[in-house]
């Protein structure tokens, strides 16, 4: 097979948490001549995926460092603490940060969450990973609070997760190099903004048609031109009038 027969392909990278299984199905019923990489990195890589181009595209979480990149914010996800299930808060609804003023709350490395202060305690040391911290709360070392996608994907049954009202929201995004705008990358926005394939991404509709009529002026077609007051139609005569 040479060169030119090599089918394009697209590698699509994305961040713990983040399913893309909808949306490569889609790609795959559109662009089938086009294989799709998924490509899982870290949250600490998602970054540098793109800048070093071991990706055409990521998904990750908001907020990052956007110089030189495109980023389209695609959903909002909820936070949740996790906590053990014999802790007091798998007994409420709903917690507000001010709940875990007296606990210990750890705060990984990777944590994507953009806190202007952590809640609660610190604990000795921050862990490296969210994996590592869920092992630290189901030690009975501390709490954390991190994106519920997350709380799901690392799921324990000693452990239990709560919505908090309070807390900053994790932004799942599309991010690509701003100079490597390509007609893969518009047909993927395409399918993460959910548009259909006759879509015109909201282009404005072509303008009506503009016929000229005999007398010079402008009418849309498929209209016949208005006759100006005052004349009359040679084929039609009007009722004779009755003699007295």
């Amino acid at each position: 097979m040479t060169g030119s027969d090599v089918p394009p392909s697209f590698r699509l990278a994305y961040v713990p948490g983040v399913t893309p299984t909808k949306w490569e199905r889609m790609w795959t019923e559109r662009l089938s001549e086009v294989p799709l990489t998924l490509i899982r990195v870290s949250a600490a890589q998602a970054v540098a995926t793109v800048r070093d181009h071991e990706a055409d595209a990521v998904l990750l979480r908001l907020p990052i460092d956007r110089e030189g990149l495109h980023a389209i914010p695609l959903y909002t996800e909820t936070t949740v603490v996790v906590v053990p299930k014999d802790h007091l808060a798998a007994a409420a609804e709903e917690m507000s940060i001010e709940d875990f003023a007296d606990e210990v709350v750890l705060h990984p490395l990777d944590d994507t969450l953009d806190w202007a202060q952590p809640p609660g305690k610190p604990a000795f040391h921050r862990p490296a990973t969210t994996a590592d911290a869920i092992e630290l709360v189901a030690a009975g070392v501390g709490l954390l609070i991190v994106p519920q996608s997350l709380a799901r994907l690392h799921h324990r049954r000693d452990l239990t997760y709560r919505p908090v009202s309070d807390a900053p929201e994790s932004r799942v995004a599309l991010s690509w190099l701003e100079d490597e705008t390509t007609d893969l990358i518009e047909q993927l926005i395409g399918i993460v903004r959910g548009r259909t394939v006759n879509s015109t991404r909201g282009l404005p509709p072509a303008p009506a048609k503009v016929e000229r009529s005999d007398a010079g002026r402008k009418t849309p077609a498929g209209r016949s031109p208005r006759r100006r007051s005052g004349t009359s139609d040679r084929g039609k005569r009007g009722k004779p009038r009755r003699r007295s």
